[in-house]
């Protein structure tokens, strides 16, 4: 039955759930709220990685470095 191992196989692919996905979303929403709907994109998209990922440590130092050319 190669169709059936098809379809399978493609759901296997696919996510149990759409939390993550969802998650992001509401972040974006209370980020861009009235007050911050002039805000440009890119900024709205640095703001939002920070947020979902807030809990990944950071090596302040080595950030300092990376960003400092005349270090390098």
């Amino acid at each position: 039955y190669p169709t059936i191992h098809s379809l399978l196989s493609i759901l296997c692919t696919m996510p149990v759930s759409v939390a993550t996905a969802e998650r992001s979303f509401s972040t974006l929403r209370r980020l861009k709220t009235w007050m911050r709907s002039k805000m440009n994109e890119e900024r709205l998209t640095g703001l939002a990685l920070m947020n979902i990922h807030r809990d990944i440590e950071l090596d302040i130092e080595d950030i300092i470095t990376r960003g400092d050319p005349k270090k390098m």
